[in-house]
């Protein structure tokens, strides 16, 4: 089927990836390498990290949960030291790509998120950037949410959503994430899934797969 629509995570494809500024600061905190990374891994669907980006938990709850699940892992980490390594610099070939995309198909942004976490649905470390991440999100046809929805990746129903929303087929869409495990659930309901592992790789195959020049 002809491609449709292009769908995006927002952190890390049009952010540079908060896994960069992770490993800053458990260099700084003398953590292992991508420690932090293994707290989320623990418990995945039922962990501090997804109830909190399904808003069933506030910020102090967080705090709180992060540092026990990180506690029984041997190193004690405060959520809320977590949080402010969300925030990325903007990647300006991503955005480009998203306006030639949206002059040519439907655009929607599918983002897990976490209540109260920054300035703004980004969750920009500053006002500044805040305005940035909004200009970006305001060129999207269709923004889920996870904070808002209730559900988040990789749980299939949220890709389904943003097919409502856009009034398109799996088969019909690309879609774009900087985790291999929300890139899994779009392949399998029938879109093309790349992983970003760079901006100027995702940008190649994102060509590939539209037929567009970036």
């Amino acid at each position: 089927m002809a491609i449709e629509a292009v769908i995006w995570d927002f952190g890390g494809v049009f952010t540079t990836s908060p896994f960069e500024a992770f490993r800053r600061y458990e260099a700084r905190n003398d953590l292992p390498t991508d420690f932090l990374r293994g707290v989320n891994a623990v418990d995945p669907d039922t962990n501090a990290w997804a109830r909190f980006e399904r808003a069933e938990i506030d910020a102090a709850a967080f705090d709180a949960l992060f540092l026990e699940e990180s506690t029984r892992l041997g190193h004690a980490v405060p959520g809320a030291d977590v949080l402010p390594l969300l925030s990325g610099e903007v990647r300006p070939g991503m955005v480009a790509a998203l306006k030639a995309c949206k002059a040519r198909f439907k655009v929607g942004c599918i983002t897990n998120n976490v209540p109260g976490a920054g300035h703004g649905t980004g969750m920009a470390a500053s006002p500044e950037k805040a305005a940035a991440v909004s200009e970006i999100l305001s060129l999207f046809d269709a923004l889920i949410e996870s904070s808002k929805a209730g559900v988040r990746k990789p749980d299939p129903r949220i890709y389904r959503m943003m097919c409502e929303l856009l009034d398109v087929a799996p088969e019909q869409c690309v879609y774009l994430d900087d985790l291999g495990v929300n890139c899994k659930p779009a392949a399998a309901l029938g879109m093309i899934a790349i992983k970003v592992s760079s901006e100027e790789q995702a940008l190649a195959e994102l060509a590939a797969a539209t037929g567009l020049a970036f």
